[in-house]
C-alpha cells in the first residue's frame, strides 16, 4: 500500500502532495510527532498521513493565525463568556500550533509549552469532573427535595384532615356540654322552685300549727272536782 501525505495550508484545507519517501525524521519532527502525533486514514485504498509541519512560523504566519481564530470564533459562534466548548476547541488548537512554532525554533521550550498545555488540561478535566459531580450532587438533592416536598405535602393534607376531625369533635362536644349545661341549669331552676315551694307549704303550716296550738292554749281549763 502507498503511503501519501497532505500538507496543512494556512487556511486550514488540505493539499495532496505526491507520495512521500522514506526520510529521516529529525529530533524536532519527532518532537512534534509527540507533540502532535500524524493522522492517518484510508481513502480509496490509499493510506494518507497528515503530519505536522516543521516549517518555522513568520511573523505574518501569527498575524494570519490570529485572524483565523478570530474569524473561526464568529462562524461557529462561539461565547464569549462562560463555558463553551467549541471557543475551548478553537483555543487549544491555536495553542498547539503556537507550540508547534515554538518548538521548531526551540524544541526544549516546546516541551515545557507541552507540559504546561497538559497540565492546563488536565486541570481544566478535572474542574469539569468536578462540576459534573456538582451537577449530578445538585441534581439528586433536587430529587430528595422534590420527593420530601411530596411527602410533606402529604402529611399537610393528613394533617389538616386530622385538625378537621378534631375541630368537628370539638364542635360536637361543646354543642353536648352546652346541652348538658341548659338541661343542668333547667334542672336547678326546677329544684329551686321545687325547694322554694316546699319551704313556704313548710312555713304556712308551721303557721297553722302554730296558730292552732296557740288556740288549744288559749281555751279556759276545766276544774276537776
Amino acid at each position: 500500500m502507498k503511503k501519501s501525505s497532505k500538507a496543512t495550508l494556512s487556511n486550514g484545507t488540505l493539499a495532496k502532495l505526491p507520495p512521500v519517501e522514506n526520510k529521516p525524521i529529525t529530533q524536532t519532527e519527532d518532537i512534534l510527532n509527540s507533540i502532535l502525533p500524524p493522522r492517518q486514514w484510508d481513502d480509496s485504498g490509499q493510506l494518507w498521513i497528515q503530519n505536522v509541519s516543521s516549517t518555522p512560523a513568520t511573523r505574518l504566519d501569527v498575524i494570519n493565525l490570529q485572524e483565523q481564530l478570530d474569524s473561526l470564533l464568529v462562524q461557529r459562534k462561539a461565547k464569549e463568556t462562560g463555558i463553551c466548548p467549541v471557543r475551548e476547541e478553537l483555543y487549544e488548537q491555536c495553542f498547539d500550533e503556537l507550540i508547534r512554532q515554538v518548538t521548531v525554533n526551540c524544541a526544549e521550550r516546546g516541551l515545557l509549552l507541552l507540559r504546561v498545555r497538559d497540565e492546563i488540561r488536565m486541570t481544566i478535566q478535572a474542574y469539569r469532573t468536578l462540576y459534573e459531580s456538582s451537577v449530578a450532587f445538585g441534581m439528586r438533592k433536587a430529587l430528595q427535595a422534590e420527593q420530601g416536598k411530596s411527602e410533606m405535602e402529604q402529611n399537610i393534607r393528613k394533617l389538616e384532615k386530622d385538625l378537621a376531625l378534631q375541630e368537628r369533635l370539638v364542635k360536637e362536644w361543646q354543642a353536648k356540654c352546652e346541652s348538658v349545661e341548659k338541661k343542668e341549669n333547667e334542672r336547678r331552676k326546677n329544684d329551686e322552685k321545687k325547694f322554694e315551694e316546699e319551704l313556704t307549704f313548710l312555713k304556712k303550716q308551721n303557721q297553722q300549727y302554730k296558730q292552732e296550738l296557740d288556740r288549744i292554749m288559749s281555751l279556759p281549763q276545766t276544774k276537776k272536782n
